[in-house]
C-alpha cells in the first residue's frame, strides 16, 4: 500500500521518529486532578487537554545552548540536521507547512533523535500562494517573503531550516544584539543572514546558503536538502575544529568593538 507515493511502512517510520506524537485529547476536565511538582492542580471546567509523546531530552535549543562553548561534534550536528530535515521533508509531502520551525520547538528523545513538535500554527499548503500571507513565525527564523506580508509557500519552512542548521553547527542564536526593527530591515532589505564561521565544511555552509536564499524558488525541496546532508562526509569527524586548530576554533569566538 501506499500513501501519496510514499509506502505505508515508511510513512509510519516517519511519523514515529521524526514527529512527536499525538496521543490524545478531551475536553472532559473538569475536576481532573492533574500531579505536577508544586503538588496536585485541578483544573477547570471547559478545558482541552491534550495528551502528547513524552520527549525527556527536552528543547533542541537548550541542548545546543549547553553546548555553546564546547560545539558538537560533526557528526552529531549532521545527524541531528537530518532529523530535523526528514521530519519536514515528510511533512511537506503531505502538503503541510509547520510555519514556526526553530529549534525551540524541537524536541529530543531519550537517544537524542529530534523530533518536531509544536503544529500550533502550521496548516495545509494552500494551492493559491495568496491565501497564505501574514507574519506567521518567530523572528529571526522568518523568511524574508514572511516579514514582507508577501504570499509564501513551503519554501518559508526551508529557510527556518536554514537558519537552525546554522544555530545546530554553531551552538549559538542568531542576530542576538539586533532589535525587532533591525532584524526585519536587515533580513528584507539587506539579505542579513547569520555569518557562517569560517571553519565550516563547504558543503554544510553550502546547504545553509541555499536554503535562507532571499528568491524562494531558488530554495531548495527538504527531501533534496536530505540528499544533500547525506552526501557530506563525516567519517573524519571534521569541520568543526580544524586539525591546526586544536586550541579553539577562533571563528567561533565572539568579535569585540567596532
Amino acid at each position: 500500500m501506499s500513501h501519496n507515493g510514499i509506502s505505508c511502512s515508511v510513512v509510519n517510520y516517519l511519523t514515529l521518529v521524526f514527529l512527536m506524537q499525538f496521543i490524545g485529547a478531551t475536553m472532559g476536565s473538569s475536576g481532573l486532578q492533574v500531579q505536577t511538582e508544586n503538588g496536585q492542580i485541578c483544573m477547570p471546567s471547559n478545558v482541552c487537554c491534550v495528551v502528547v509523546e513524552y520527549l525527556p531530552g527536552g528543547a533542541l535549543k537548550s541542548f545546543l545552548i549547553k553546548n555553546r562553548r564546547r560545539k558538537l561534534a560533526f557528526k552529531v550536528v549532521i545527524q541531528l540536521a537530518l532529523n530535523l530535515a526528514r521530519g519536514l521533508s515528510y511533512l511537506h509531502s503531505q502538503k503541510i507547512v509547520h510555519r514556526d520551525v526553530k529549534t525551540e520547538n524541537m524536541l529530543l528523545d531519550k537517544s537524542r533523535t529530534v523530533k518536531i513538535a509544536d503544529f500550533g500554527v502550521a496548516r495545509v499548503e494552500a494551492s493559491n500562494p495568496n491565501d497564505m500571507t501574514g507574519e506567521t513565525g518567530t523572528l529571526g527564523y522568518m523568511a524574508p517573503e514572511v516579514l514582507n506580508g508577501k504570499p509564501y509557500n513551503r519554501k518559508c519552512d526551508v529557510y527556518s531550516f536554514g537558519i537552525c542548521l546554522w544555530e545546530i553547527y554553531c551552538c549559538d542564536m542568531p542576530y542576538p544584539d539586533l532589535s525587532f526593527s533591525e532584524m526585519t530591515a536587515g533580513v528584507v532589505r539587506q539579505n542579513l543572514r547569520p555569518e557562517i564561521p569560517r571553519c565550516c565544511p563547504s558543503s554544510l555552509g553550502n546547504v545553509m546558503k541555499r536554503c535562507w536564499d532571499a528568491n524562494p524558488d531558488k530554495r531548495p525541496e527538504m527531501d533534496e536538502v536530505v540528499s544533500m546532508l547525506e552526501a557530506i562526509d563525516t567519517s573524519k569527524g571534521g569541520g568543526m575544529i580544524p586539525p591546526d586548530q586544536q586550541g579553539g576554533c577562533l571563528c567561533f569566538r565572539r568579535r569585540r568593538g567596532p
